[in-house]
């Protein structure tokens, strides 16, 4: 459940970076900044702590320099008031003179070494003040004070341990000191920790000046931001009412800016846009209003023509065979003609939005028997062999079925005009959630310029091409739209030479959402023998 949730945290916080302009902006304005202000904060705090510590141990080497000669001078004062053998006794006594003078610069602990390799009993042994001074003196310091050939001093960071277990940093220097003819080394240990807690104060405010100084960038760039991409925002969702029939929204326009002229013009845009579309609409009505009107208005006198048509259509046998033939003409035209009327006034309904469905649930696969049975004379006079292919499963759907017994008439008229007397395939199939027809020719097949057009209104692949079911050029576009009406989908393959499908996707439930189609685009041509050879 944690994973689950971490994951759909993960894609709510994509989704806000895919959408939101401001936040990418300020997010990366942020980053940045604090890369830099850490670069720089950086350079800053290690700058600072080396010349901290480098003038620090100046000032220690020069306070030890200073402590060596006065030690140096009370050895060799002692030496004449006392002599040589005697000086054993003073040195614990200058040796407190040299820890007192350099005991203002923080230092705790000295050690007094003889340089090894020399002759002659020690002239006093080896001494040491402080806790575990013995072990600060490193071999390197010592040799770079033996190796010395001139007085001067050598230091080097140390860690100095206290009593209590901590660790302070510190800095140990040396020096040579000349005791009656011998040599000695001066160890003077500081302890600096009071630097490190300069050092750590000087970070501590660097971290928070750093932190203050992105917080305030990203206050300014969420400003400078909000004023830049809120203008856009607003255009944003004015467009978005634009789009959903919102004509009359507008931008506000403040001021003379930039800004300010991009939402003048798109007001301007708006206004154009708004003025033709409602005269594009106006428009509309007229003409559907007209195509209304005329097919009613028509109906009246086509009925008369039909009455006076079928009585000449009856008596035919009894005309010359040149007037015979012109009554089977004006019959066979009549019915085109109440046909048309009857698809444009359907068209005129849907273009008016005034259509409804009546749905019960039906059983596909029998409507679709019906339908083939229906049109089996028509295929076998054109050489076409006609099969369904229809596995099993949920076949009932909630449908109107005289809309879907027109959808399949359409189809199967197409595919018996333009099968060049092939097989004709139909296949139904379903899932939970939905239920597909497919109808399957083996053809002409259409070209993909044919086939972006298909669906209009009045148009037909080959104008020139003979028809045995006397179309009227709207059928394909009224199944559009009746399937459109269900909530299904009426989708069409073709290539040259190999055919063509129509596939027709219906809701098994009115008003759910169709996802995918049970059946594949085409569907797999596994068609028996006899159907091929037919």
């Amino acid at each position: 459940m944690r994973d689950f949730d971490l994951r759909a945290w993960f894609e709510n916080l994509a989704r806000l970076w895919r959408s939101s302009l401001q936040l990418r902006t300020v997010a990366i304005t942020v980053l940045l900044s604090g890369v830099a202000v850490g670069i720089i904060g950086g350079y800053m705090s290690f700058a600072v702590g080396t010349n901290l510590f480098d003038l620090r141990r100046s000032q220690l080497e020069t306070t030890s320099a200073g402590a060596t000669l006065a030690g140096q001078s009370f050895f060799e004062q002692a030496a004449e008031q006392v002599g040589i053998e005697d000086i054993d006794a003073t040195t614990t006594d200058a040796l407190r003179v040299i820890l007192s003078t350099a005991t203002s610069t923080g230092t705790t602990q000295l050690a007094l070494l003889r340089s090894p390799g020399q002759d002659g009993r020690p002239i006093t042994p080896d001494k040491y003040f402080g806790f575990n001074t013995r072990d600060l003196v490193t071999d390197e310091l010592r040799e770079a004070v033996q190796d010395s050939k001139e007085p001067r001093t050598h230091s080097q960071p140390v860690s100095v341990p206290q009593e209590d277990g901590t660790v302070h940093p510190g800095v140990a220097v040396g020096s040579m000191l000349e005791i009656g003819g011998q040599r000695y080394e001066l160890y003077l240990v500081y302890d600096t920790v009071d630097l490190e807690q300069a050092l750590g104060f000087v970070q501590q405010t660097l971290v928070l000046g750093g932190l203050s100084l992105v917080l305030l960038i990203a206050a300014v760039a969420a400003l400078v931001v909000r004023l830049v991409v809120g203008p856009v925002q607003v255009a944003a969702e004015t467009s978005e009412k634009l789009a959903a029939g919102q004509l009359e929204v507008r931008i506000p326009v403040k001021g003379d800016d930039v800004i300010a002229t991009l939402a003048r013009s798109f007001n301007g845009m708006a206004a154009s846009l708004q003025n033709q579309i409602t005269r594009l609409a106006a428009l509309s009505q007229v003409q559907q209003r007209f195509v209304s009107d005329v097919s009613h208005e028509l109906r009246t006198p086509l009925t008369t023509i039909r009455l006076a048509g079928d009585v000449l259509y009856d008596q035919r046998e009894s005309f010359p065979p040149s007037t015979a033939r012109t009554a089977e003409l004006l019959h066979t035209q009549v019915e085109r003609f109440e046909l048309l009327l009857a698809d444009l006034l359907e068209m005129s309904r849907y273009d008016a939005g005034a259509v409804d469905m009546e749905t019960e649930p039906t059983n596909l696969v029998r409507l679709v028997e019906d339908a083939i049975e229906g049109v089996t004379t028509l295929a076998e006079s054109k050489g076409s062999q006609l099969r369904l292919v229809a596995p099993g499963g949920y076949f009932e759907a909630e449908v109107d079925s005289r809309r879907i017994r027109r959808i399949l008439q359409n189809l199967l008229g197409n595919a018996i005009d333009h099968g060049e007397g092939k097989p004709i395939v139909v296949y139904v199939d379903s899932d939970t959630a939905g239920v597909a027809i497919a109808v399957r020719d083996y053809g002409v097949g259409m070209t993909p310029a044919a086939m972006d057009r298909v669906f209009d209104r009045f148009w037909r692949a080959d104008p020139s091409r003979q028809r045995v079911t006397g179309g009227t050029g709207l059928g394909l576009a009224i199944s559009l739209e009746d399937a459109a009406l269900h909530g299904g989908w009426l989708e069409v393959w073709s290539a040259e030479g190999e055919g063509s499908c129509f596939r027709l996707t219906l809701p098994r439930v009115r008003g759910a959402v169709l996802t995918k189609s049970p059946l594949d685009l085409p569907p797999d041509d596994e068609i028996p023998l006899e159907v091929d050879s037919a």
